[in-house]
């Protein structure tokens, strides 16, 4: 028998015993649309978390700090570093602590001065406005916190002056630290309610003592060289750390919450792939007279297993299908309303849902896989039936 005469008569049942087969593929697409629902959650929350914390530049950094007194950040330590193979970018930033005020409102807050590749690498980036560009002397960016301090709206932040009060790191004849004091322009706003900090271009603060550095940030060329850079970095007897790492203990922490939402799936996929167990248990029986004609005319057992365990397979990818869609409208659904709830209390949307596309597939493949499982056993036994007695079942 061909394959598509194999096909044709496998599929009669979706005609038919319609509803039955319907009501036995919608319950296989529930199984699978809540394991496509939770484990899109999953990544969706992993995605988010991930791009908040990290960006395609800041996964090849690794960041050099001082650690103590004994070996310090200076330009030394910048020739020190350029030095070592496959670094491909050098940035430093001095931290230092300042006053802002405007129109009566004062916030102490800490000031990053860096160049232009330091946002880069380490991946600030603003939730309203622009990023400082160029050598831009007259601009800040400021964390949210900041912004509500010195009483700014984040509607019409842009262009608002702000004066600036930094400490210079250098101390007059009497040993008093001394300030310079400058006014900057609001350009842009960084998400960020529990810290108050603000960030400008290192040519703006020209005052400012740059001997020693608060931080070292070094671009490698790639990730496989991460680890060589790294240990050639401390054998130089510095403190390093990277974010590359803490992006891998989130993932392996998303990894656990994935595989505990997929048990919640598999439990709800266990009692559907029970009861296609059963329905094709109910199918043998009532095709039996069918079964004792088809070898009667000439058919193999080993047609016989093909046509029942091919309606097997039809019926779980017909239900991982329709499943993929469950889960798929059903995470749209869910993201809208809880951004209708964000933008109602004054939050961010979010896409809390990620769908990757080997995940899609994995999802057909593991359908048919069910289906095939399920029906093994009835197709099995179905082969095995004698003509005659199959003729006399009643």
């Amino acid at each position: 028998m061909l394959l598509a005469d194999i096909f044709r008569v496998s599929t009669r049942s979706f005609k038919n015993n319609r509803l039955r087969t319907m009501l036995t593929v919608l319950g296989i697409s529930i199984g699978i649309g809540v394991i496509f629902y939770l484990v899109s959650l999953g990544y969706g929350f992993q995605k988010l978390i991930i791009d908040k914390i990290a960006t395609a530049d800041s996964l090849l950094t690794l960041d050099v700090i001082q650690e103590n007194e004994v070996v310090k950040l200076g330009n030394n330590s910048l020739e020190d570093l350029k030095s070592i193979e496959n670094i491909v970018e050098i940035s430093p930033v001095v931290v230092q602590e300042s006053k802002a005020s405007r129109d009566g409102f004062v916030s102490d807050l800490k000031i990053n001065i860096a160049d232009q590749n330091f946002f880069k690498l380490e991946g600030v980036s603003v939730s309203s406005g622009e990023m400082l560009e160029g050598n831009e002397k007259d601009g800040v960016i400021l964390s949210s916190a900041v912004l509500r301090l010195l009483n700014l709206s984040e509607e019409n932040f842009s262009g608002e002056d702000v004066h600036l009060q930094i400490l210079t790191g250098k101390k007059d004849s009497q040993g008093i630290p001394d300030f310079t004091e400058k006014k900057y322009y609001v350009k842009g706003i960084i998400e960020d309610e529990t810290q108050a900090y603000a960030y400008i271009d290192r040519s703006s603060a020209e005052e400012i003592s740059f001997d020693n550095y608060d931080k070292i940030k070094i671009k490698v060329s790639s990730d496989d060289k991460l680890e060589e850079v790294r240990e050639n970095v401390i054998n130089k007897g510095y403190y390093v750390s990277a974010i590359s790492d803490l992006v891998e203990q989130a993932k392996q922490i998303f990894k656990i919450s994935q595989i505990i939402l997929s048990l919640f799936g598999i439990v709800a996929l266990i009692v559907s792939a029970i009861g296609m167990f059963n329905t094709m248990t109910i199918a043998l029986l009532e095709r039996t007279q069918e079964i004792g004609i088809m070898k009667t005319l000439g058919a193999s057992s080993s047609v016989i297993w093909r046509v029942f365990l091919v309606e097997s397979i039809a019926i779980g990818f017909s239900g991982g299908v329709l499943g993929i869609l469950l889960g798929y409208v059903g995470g749209h659904i869910s993201n809208f309303g809880i951004n209708i709830l964000a933008r109602n209390f004054g939050g961010t949307e979010v896409d809390l849902f990620y769908i990757p596309v080997w995940f899609v597939f994995f999802i057909l493949i593991f359908s048919i896989l069910v289906g095939a499982f399920t029906g093994f056993y009835p197709a099995r036994r179905a082969s095995k039936l004698n003509a005659l007695e199959a003729l006399r079942y009643k």
